[in-house]
């Protein structure tokens, strides 16, 4: 149990006596920045004491008198009624000896028995994944990331569109490219796809099979069409791998419309909330959360986008999901009351689905916004990006905003080697780390590091504390953006540590001991905390 953890529990035992049944979540327990001002504090006294009919001071009192004091040197109370609580130096101490313990679970929840499915990317086949993309790969991983070491039984899934208007719109493109290849005086219509990854994929077609598939049919053209969306499928799982991000379901929507589905689905479960207007079919999400009905069924009998969407979340759900999370770009922003509804209209709660909205990306290089890929002339690829920063920078600063944030993407500071470019701010506090620890093999580490006392040293391991309470609170509120900055302000506090205390002194064992295993705590942490963001530690730079 880390120590806010443990003054939560005393301190909610204390309020119980007056009465107050408190939850944990609503006890606030903060880092004092002034020493004087001990090592942690609470404002408790002030939010309950009317409760109570006291006033702050005297509930802080009262508490005081009844709140078990192990580990703990002296409570004293500060202005109108915050409590603050004086360590003894062994109780934060002993941080360390669990870091060094638990190690690459340092952090980690319990299992919450509670099964999240994350659909993210969903990218149509038609294309390179783009920086739009990019940055929701980057943050959906994350949140699987961080949710599955907070403790959630994470399933990562990938929708396949492949029953549209642009696929059909794919294997025109290509089937032309193809007869072009082959001497017919074919043009490529204006709203197909141009870009040259069509016509390296006719290349390979007609290499594999020449001259067989000119004949105009519907099964050459599906055929062609197939083998297309298979290649560009092929490109987006290549590119994702190097990305770091995984799927462990790809559900096609072909396969949700198998067997007439979805028309199944309308019938049988949506007859109670379906109307027929001017030929075409509505639902009656305005029951719900809805600003207007929506429409499912075109009056020409072609589904809307929305009918088979409703039908492959109730699929995902009947795999006994408590929670689904869809990470989408920020044009799909009336999509999210408009399937609630339709979920609430099968008896789920409104809450049974949350969709995570992604803001766009601008690439800025010397100062200017960069729209083209200099080598193919279209919108700039996730792959070239990645070939450009590195992953590391481009997962990094992908999350370091909140994703209902626009954001800037400085290509010249995600190059730099500097203090200012923030991957390599943190990377280097992890390569720092192991390079003195590598220099100190032949010393002992004393795990329970009992000699640490300086201020750097306290600063770095109240930071370490915190790292299991931001893994809870980044996955409760789906925000990795707060692991980016937590991982600033531990590269902050390791390199003050680093720079103000001499870890390696062989004339003072005893100390650098103790130091040796405040550097060992803090690059374990930091390697955990990049690691739920789909960021390398380095062990040299």
């Amino acid at each position: 149990m880390n120590i806010e953890t443990s003054l939560k529990e005393r301190l909610i035992k204390c309020l119980l006596a007056f009465g107050l049944n408190v939850s944990a979540n609503e006890i606030v327990i903060e880092n004092s920045k002034n020493p004087e001002h001990g090592d942690y504090a609470t404002n408790v006294a002030l939010k309950y004491a009317s409760r109570v009919g006291k006033n702050p001071r005297q509930l802080a009192e009262e508490i005081i008198k009844s709140f078990d004091y192990d580990g703990i040197d002296k409570i004293e109370i500060a202005g109108p009624g915050f409590i603050n609580f004086f360590l003894k130096k062994d109780t934060i101490n002993s941080i360390v000896e669990r870091v060094l313990t638990e190690d690459e679970n340092y952090g980690r929840g319990e299992n919450k028995g509670i099964k999240v499915n994350v659909e993210f990317v969903s990218a149509n086949p038609t294309g390179d994944l783009h920086l739009g993309h990019a940055r929701i790969a980057a943050v959906g991983d994350s949140i699987c990331r961080i949710y599955d070491f907070a403790g959630y039984d994470v399933t990562r899934e990938y929708y396949v569109n492949n029953a549209g208007n642009q696929i059909n719109t794919l294997g025109l493109s290509l089937d032309i490219r193809y007869r072009q290849l082959n001497g017919e005086n074919v043009s490529l219509p204006e709203d197909g796809y141009h870009a040259q990854d069509i016509v390296d994929i006719a290349k390979e077609f007609n290499k594999q099979y020449g001259t067989k598939y000119l004949e105009k049919t519907k099964e050459n053209f599906d055929f062609i069409t197939q083998f297309g969306m298979e290649a560009e499928l092929n490109k987006i799982w290549k590119d994702l791998e190097e990305y770091r991000v995984k799927f462990d379901i790809v559900t096609l929507e072909t396969d949700v419309r198998k067997n007439n589905h979805v028309q199944d689905v309308l019938e049988n479960k949506f007859s109670k909330y379906s109307y027929t207007s001017d030929g075409a079919v509505f639902l009656r999400t305005t029951d719900f959360l809805d600003d207007k009905d929506r429409c499912v069924v075109k009056s020409d009998g072609s589904y809307t986008y929305m009918m088979p969407d409703i039908a492959y979340h109730l699929i995902k759900l009947s795999r006994g999901y408590d929670l689904l999370i869809d990470v989408l770009g920020a044009d799909h922003h009336g999509y999210i009351n408009r399937m609630k509804s339709a979920l609430m209209m099968q008896g789920y709660s409104k809450d049974t689905l949350e969709i995570e909205l992604i803001q766009i990306v601008r690439l800025i290089k010397d100062g200017e916004e960069v729209r083209m890929s200099k080598r193919t002339g279209a919108g700039v690829s996730l792959r070239e990006l990645c070939e450009e920063v590195g992953v590391d920078a481009a997962r990094y600063f992908f999350v370091s905003r909140a994703a209902s944030a626009h954001l800037d993407f400085n290509l010249n500071l995600a190059l730099e080697h500097s203090s200012s470019n923030p991957v390599y701010y943190a990377q280097y506090a992890h390569a720092r780390l192991f390079k003195v620890l590598d220099g100190a093999k032949d010393i002992e580490i004393n795990i329970k590091a009992p000699l640490l006392k300086e201020k750097q040293e306290i600063d770095l391991l109240k930071c370490i504390n915190d790292f299991p309470r931001l893994v809870q609170t980044a996955a409760t509120k789906r925000a990795p953006y707060l692991v980016a900055t937590y991982i600033q302000e531990l590269a902050g506090f390791i390199h003050a540590f680093y720079t103000e205390c001499r870890v390696i002194d062989r004339d003072n064992l005893d100390v650098t001991s103790s130091r040796l295993a405040l550097a060992k705590a803090g690059m374990i942490v930091m390697r955990n905390a990049l690691n739920i963001i789909g960021v390398s530690a380095p062990k040299n730079m």
